[in-house]
């Protein structure tokens, strides 16, 4: 994708040959926008005509030609330094000289750059709608557990108990971001640098806006030098792809977390087993998908570097630029579309995830709130709770120790748990306050505030997992899912509509 500013490639036997024709060559790689190549070709070919740069019936055998080579297959394609090359000879072989005048009033400057947003911008709609399908997958997940308890964590360590609505809706929330993401990158991504030219415009009368409607562009890059060497959409879509690959990282490391301590089953389809362990039943899928995060920052970073310190305008360096996007678009859909799968195949297991909800003393914050509302300072609550605490945690260490030596001397021994009673936290009250307890809230109080259950159900504020939050929150994700569909659908249709204008158009000629 070498300088180009209006030769015709029988003109090239200077450059033809030589030892590096084969390192400059990225004609394979270019298959991806073999169909770009052909779409710019004809639009630009038919502005031409309609300009009178080009003769009607010229304008009709170069696009006869086109057709031809579509046909034929970029596999068909004889050498060259690049598709764009390799498309005007083919087209030049079909009809002679004539063929050259295909490439009248444009560089492969900004040919190249109109064939790349042309395709990243069908490619981020893709990749859009692979994030709504994983939204919709979570949504529904979240319907069918909104007062599934389970436990949730900080640090690793159990934290509250929450829902599992509740933690499959802070992934909606943070894939419609994913998605926002994606929708802006494209409308930056849709615009067209087509008459650009090298970097300086073209003397031709040729009508810039005409191309850009031809092939479903919402606007123009209108300094000549910017659309033609500028590849910070590339940046952008990158970026996008990146970010949502780190979400997708935290599901799945989440999901073989859950899997490991035996909350979530894994359908057979996600997972593999060992070849040598026939027990084991291993979340595979989602390790592959964890590790996706990196190859899209790597991807990020090498693009960043590329571009890096590039002189304006047009340097060779951007053709090894866009493999990056392109590899990110394709690991980064991949893993959304198996991360829905799991997602939407797995099974939690609701008694494992109720015992475990409770489990590390995970509703002492709900106490520390009940005595809080009850008029203590909170900082005194917290104290009071954080004391009753860590005598459970003595009171279980020592009752481990008592069930490790009855079990050597073959006798039976009490259990003691890691959760005050309620005999604990008023003896540290007393302690704390000189006075009782239950001088500040009842019995029943307390009793509730410890049970995961009824912690979960007092905890009722926006975006909160109290069953009543949680459907008011899958109701915004619902309306907001139906709107980014929308949205998806709209440009496709756009795209789609100004395809058939060009066929259209084209077929004034041919």
């Amino acid at each position: 994708m070498s300088d180009e500013s209006g030769e015709s490639a029988v003109r090239r036997d200077r450059f033809s040959g030589g030892p590096a024709r084969g390192f400059l060559s990225s004609l394979a790689g270019d298959a991806r926008i073999f169909a770009a190549d052909l779409a710019v070709d004809r639009a630009h070919v038919v502005m031409l005509a309609e300009q009178g740069i080009v003769d009607d019936d010229v304008a009709g055998e170069i696009l006869a030609a086109l057709d031809e080579v579509e046909a034929a297959g970029h596999g068909a394609l004889t050498e060259g330094e690049d598709v764009h090359e390799a498309i005007e000879t083919a087209v030049i072989e079909r009809m002679g000289p004539e063929g050259g005048r295909m490439h009248t009033a444009r560089s492969r400057n900004d040919e190249v750059a109109t064939c790349l947003r042309w395709r990243l911008r069908e490619d981020l709609l893709d990749a859009a709608e692979t994030t709504l399908r994983l939204r919709d997958v979570l949504v529904d997940a979240a319907t069918d557990h909104t007062e599934t308890v389970m436990p949730g964590y900080t640090h690793l360590q159990p934290a509250q108990p929450t829902t599992v609505a509740h933690y499959l809706l802070s992934y909606e929330s943070n894939v419609a971001r994913d998605t926002g993401r994606l929708l802006d990158s494209y409308a930056r991504v849709n615009e067209s640098p087509l008459g650009a030219a090298a970097f300086a415009g073209t003397p031709f009368d040729v009508d810039r806006e005409r191309t850009a409607e031809l092939l479903g562009f919402d606007g123009l890059v209108e300094n000549a030098m910017d659309a033609a060497s500028s590849r910070d959409f590339l940046l952008e879509a990158t970026s996008a792809l990146a970010t949502h690959a780190v979400t997708l990282s935290g599901i799945a490391e989440d999901f073989v977390l859950y899997a490991n301590r035996g909350y979530v089953d894994l359908a057979d389809d996600y997972s593999s087993t060992s070849s040598i362990m026939p027990q084991k039943k291993n979340p595979d899928t989602l390790e592959l998908v964890r590790s996706v995060a990196g190859e899209a920052a790597g991807d990020l970073s090498a693009l960043l570097t590329t571009l890096k310190g590039l002189p304006r305008a047009y340097n060779r360096d951007l053709q090894n630029a866009h493999p990056h996007a392109f590899d990110a678009v394709e690991s980064v859909v991949a893993a959304t579309e198996v991360t829905a799968g799991a997602v939407a195949t797995a099974t939690w297991d609701e008694t494992t995830l109720e015992a475990a909800a409770g489990e590390g003393f995970s509703t002492a914050t709900g106490v520390a709130d009940l005595l809080a509302m009850a008029g203590l300072p909170f900082r005194t609550a917290h104290e009071i709770v954080a004391r009753a605490a860590a005598a459970a945690e003595e009171r279980a260490a020592a009752a481990a120790e008592e069930r490790a030596a009855a079990a050597a001397d073959g006798t039976t021994a009490t259990s003691g748990g890691d959760t005050p009673d309620l005999a604990t936290l008023d003896s540290v009250t007393e302690e704390t306050l000189g006075e009782s307890l239950f001088d500040h809230v009842s019995r029943e109080a307390v009793e509730r505030a410890l049970d995961p259950a009824q912690s979960v159900a007092s905890r009722d504020s926006v975006g909160g997992p109290a069953p009543d939050a949680v459907a008011s929150a899958l109701a915004s994700a619902e309306e907001t899912l139906d709107a980014d569909a929308a949205t998806v659908d709209a440009r496709r249709a756009a795209l789609a509509d100004a395809e058939d204008a060009l066929e259209t158009e084209v077929a004034r000629y041919v």
